[in-house]
């Protein structure tokens, strides 16, 4: 058995002791004399996904924008090389099995092949469990978002840009994002107080390119614009562009925290595959897969579709969807910008249709 959770914290109160945080400080703000040992290491196990990565090459596909199985293989690997980067940072080796479950789903589902703010939050779990360990302590917050989640964000834009990954749970262009959810959160607390960037700013150009490395939120509205061959947040992002008429900063974080709370940790499509250990504890009375006929992920068809028996009927549906049943795969935007880039030889971005009003 691993060994119990020195310290003990919520997964929401933890979440938000980290955007706590950062509150009013640029990512500029952590040099790297600032960084300890552990966060140092952490850096180093992303480093290292990623050169996983480039030795892990996608599949020939065409031009499908569908998910890559070439994927599977990235994880795979992952998967063998995982033990050697949690013994380096000092997760004892009984609990290495436990943590490293939360680190291996942080890069999306290998069966569907798909990537959503589920899978984001695997990686606070696993900075959680590192925590609960005493591995990383709360001196390290601040780093921790401003330094490891930021290179966690750059690794998993490879990673989608790479494999195509489908996105998980997305509303479409009705959703806030297709993958990421934290940089919002994360991001509307750096800039509580700033003295000139507001929430209408996202809608400036300039001021995306010019502090989007600074600032989570700038820097992912930069690289959802970047990725949708509609120009403009009022068409490709509508919630965003609602929420850029918020009065001030702090009116959006105090909507980002409910929102995490209702759209990621209370919603079944992303929490019912979640899984829960020593160090991060199921809550007593808690609903198990069983009672509601959701196998595990491990017998999740390859193409993507879940089987329920209910009333003894067999029922297959597709689960990257918010709940709704029978959804159909989304293919990634991602990969429709990079499939437009290939046809361009890799310059400029193209016309981009203009939808009507």
């Amino acid at each position: 058995m691993p060994p119990s959770a020195t310290n003990t914290e919520s997964p929401k109160a933890f979440v938000f002791g980290l955007t706590d945080s950062v509150a009013d400080t640029p990512a500029s703000a952590i040099r790297d004399s600032d960084l300890s040992p552990a966060v140092k290491s952490i850096l180093s196990i992303l480093n290292a996904v990623e050169d996983v990565a480039h030795r892990s090459p996608p599949e020939e596909q065409g031009d499908s924008r569908f998910g890559n199985k070439g994927f599977r293989d990235f994880l795979d690997l992952a998967a063998k090389e995982h033990t050697g980067w949690h013994i380096e940072l000092g997760v004892p080796e009984k609990a290495i099995l436990e943590v490293s479950a939360y680190l291996l789903q942080s890069f999306g589902n290998r069966t569907r092949i798909d990537y959503g703010s589920g899978h984001e939050l695997n990686l606070m779990l696993w900075l959680l469990c590192l925590y609960q360990l005493q591995i990383i302590k709360q001196s390290d917050f601040r780093a921790l978002v401003l330094r490891v989640f930021t290179r966690y964000l750059e690794l998993m834009r490879l990673v989608q840009k790479t494999y195509y990954l489908e996105p998980a749970g997305s509303h479409g262009v009705w959703g806030l994002d297709d993958y990421q959810f934290l940089p919002f959160l994360f991001g509307a607390s750096q800039l509580l107080h700033h003295p000139f960037i507001r929430p209408l700013s996202i809608h400036q150009n300039l001021v995306l390119e010019e502090y989007g490395n600074d600032y989570l939120y700038l820097g992912q509205v930069n690289f959802v614009n970047s990725v949708k061959n509609v120009e403009g947040l009022r068409w490709h992002s509508p919630m965003l562009d609602d929420i850029s008429s918020s009065k001030s900063w702090t009116k959006v974080e105090e909507g980002m925290r409910r929102m995490f709370v209702a759209e990621v940790l209370k919603k079944l499509p992303v929490m019912q595959h979640f899984l829960f250990g020593s160090l991060v504890p199921a809550e007593d009375g808690m609903s198990t897969e069983e009672e509601y006929g959701v196998p595990s992920e491990e017998d999740d068809a390859e193409g993507g579709e879940v089987v329920v028996m209910v009333d003894g009927m067999r029922h297959v549906h597709q689960m990257n969807s918010w709940g709704d049943c029978c959804g159909i795969k989304v293919p990634s935007s991602v990969a429709a910008a990079q499939e437009m880039r290939k046809r361009m030889g890799g310059g400029g971005e193209g016309l981009r249709r203009i939808p009507f009003d």
